[in-house]
């Protein structure tokens, strides 16, 4: 068989997603005694089956040779392809820097030829580059002459990668419906099963990511499950733990932790060469599930670990500090993950619920509620139903901060939400907050209730932390003199004699946040000394 004929070979194994034959097939060509042109298509070949072989070191270094070979030989087109893949390759390795270089040659090879595909994909990742620095406008532009480009070139492939890019562009331009008619459409390629392996896998990813971001968590899943059963196909590739990323989230959200730090865990192995940022996320979502069952040792590593691969800060530590009771540390983590997104509304809105929650904790209303504001303002213009069920969650602990008997009746609503969209703990963290409303404006057995249902769901979920704050709150007989759960604790601990400081390290509390609730205190009871309020506190049986 002749090399060209073994090269056809090859080509004929990609098209049936025979990623090991035609790995094979281009292996058995002796490159050093064929054409140079065959040999750096046989290169290209190489990099093609490497990359869904899950090799990506080699495809990278396949890629950079046959990208050379064709550059040499003023083969443009092929040339330029190749660089557009290699700014693919090293993206996905966290290399924006060399990413940039390969685009840069991309873009010198192939602007003679702008009626080609090769120079539609080039186009493409301009728009998702521009679209990650946050221009938008350029980003729509650019992607939406992609889209024509592709339906000139009769390019389903082209036509959907570039209906997916605009669709999530407009997502995050406020325009939510408008983006998610464009990845629909997108889909329809796929569902249709037009589009090549690698496109396909592209916009089910997107179609995820956008529902994620959106706060659409049923259609969110729905699709995980769909995606993850077409990446099984392509079970060494990167599809499969991207998809398994997707699916942790998903399981979390649904309370199944236990299958959802297993298939993160998979994800982070599975990624572990191929897709830094996304190895990144497995981490910070099995951070997030050991936070929450109490061991936070673990949650630590994790969290440090998403850190390292992705070189960006994790939000999730600002509430694992929350849990440790460093306040301070928790609110330097919030505000500097915060700051550092500057123009993506629905990425800064996930970060809301937990900046309120760390203000309430280190006594600053005011911040709070501007994180309340900004979070409501972006649910309401994206319709997002996540975001409107964490708004109401994150309005209820402003007024129970406020000592606003309308906190019962919002997170009672917000529990509602949280309920329609499946998600358990959000549903018991709302109950327990809506307890504790309701012990405030005075209503013991909506508080007996609301405990009792929380406390039921933490259980069944295993989340050690959030029982053990049900338990104390449950604990708390009907109070003298209208004093809060919260407020009883304080004075039991002023009863024993702890200082501001003692008293907030053990609550997980700011001094500033003791201080305030000892002048609420003082005033409830008619004392103006700590002895005073001792005496109080014995009288009424507060401490025994």
């Amino acid at each position: 068989m002749s090399d060209t004929d073994q090269l056809a070979v090859a080509r004929q194994a990609l098209e049936s997603c025979d990623w090991q034959g035609a790995f094979d097939a281009a292996s058995a060509i002796d490159r050093s005694e064929t054409e140079p042109l065959v040999a750096a298509e046989v290169l290209d070949v190489l990099a093609d089956a490497e990359w869904w072989l899950g090799r990506l070191d080699a495809c990278i270094e396949s890629r950079e040779q046959a990208y050379a070979g064709f550059d040499e030989l003023g083969h443009p087109r092929q040339a330029g392809q190749c660089a557009v893949w290699l700014w693919e390759h090293h993206s996905f390795k966290g290399r924006p820097s060399i990413a940039g270089g390969w685009l840069r040659r991309a873009r010198r090879a192939l602007e003679s030829t702008p009626e080609s595909t090769e120079y539609g994909a080039l186009l493409l990742r301009e728009a998702e580059t521009a679209h990650g620095a946050g221009d938008l406008e350029e980003s729509a532009t650019t992607a939406l002459e992609v889209v024509e480009l592709g339906r000139r070139l009769r390019s389903p492939d082209l036509e959907a990668e570039a209906l997916q890019t605009l669709g999530r562009v407009l997502i995050d331009r406020g325009e939510p419906r408008e983006g998610l008619a464009n990845i629909d459409e997108a889909m329809l390629f796929a569902v249709e099963g037009r589009l090549r392996p690698y496109s396909t896998g592209k916009v089910y990813c997107s179609l995820i990511s956008a529902c994620e971001s959106l706060g659409d968590l049923a259609r969110a899943a729905e699709w995980t499950d769909a995606t993850t059963r077409w990446a099984q196909q392509h079970p060494l590739a990167v599809f499969p733990g991207l998809c398994r990323v997707h699916l942790a989230s998903s399981l979390r959200s649904r309370g199944d932790w236990n299958r959802a730090e297993e298939q993160a865990r998979r994800a982070c192995d599975e990624l572990a060469t191929l897709n830094v940022s996304n190895a990144a996320a497995g981490y910070a979502e099995i951070g997030e599930i050991r936070r929450r069952i109490g061991d936070l040792e673990g949650a630590e590593a994790a969290l440090h670990r998403a850190e390292e691969l992705c070189g960006q800060p994790q939000a999730g530590l600002a509430l694992l500090r929350l849990a440790q009771g460093n306040v301070e540390a928790a609110t330097a983590i919030i505000n500097r993950s915060i700051s550092e997104i500057t123009w993506d509304r629905l990425a800064r809105a996930r970060l809301l619920p937990a900046s309120a929650q760390i203000a309430i904790a280190a006594g600053d209303l005011v911040r709070a509620t501007a994180a309340l504001e900004e979070l409501e303002t972006t649910a309401t213009d994206f319709a997002s139903p996540a975001l409107i069920a964490a708004a109401l969650t994150t309005r209820g602990r402003v007024q129970l901060a406020a000592d606003d008997p309308a906190a019962c009746a919002t997170l009672h609503h917000a529990a509602e939400r949280w309920n329609e969209l499946d998600v358990p703990y959000e549903v018991a963290t709302a109950r327990m907050l809506q307890g504790s409303g309701c012990r405030k404006a005075g209503d013991l057995d909506g508080a007996a209730a609301s405990l009792a249902a929380a406390r039921e769901i933490f259980e069944q979920l295993g989340a050690a932390l959030d029982l053990r704050h049900v338990g104390l709150m449950s604990a708390t007989p009907q109070l003298p003199a209208g004093l809060s759960a919260r407020e009883a604790e304080v004075l039991r601990l002023v009863a024993t004699g702890a200082t501001n400081k003692q008293i907030a390290e053990e609550l997980f509390l700011s001094e500033k946040t003791v201080s305030r609730h000892l002048s609420n205190i003082f005033t409830k009871i008619n004392v103006t000394s700590r002895a005073a309020a001792t005496a109080f506190a014995f009288e009424q049986r507060i401490v025994s």
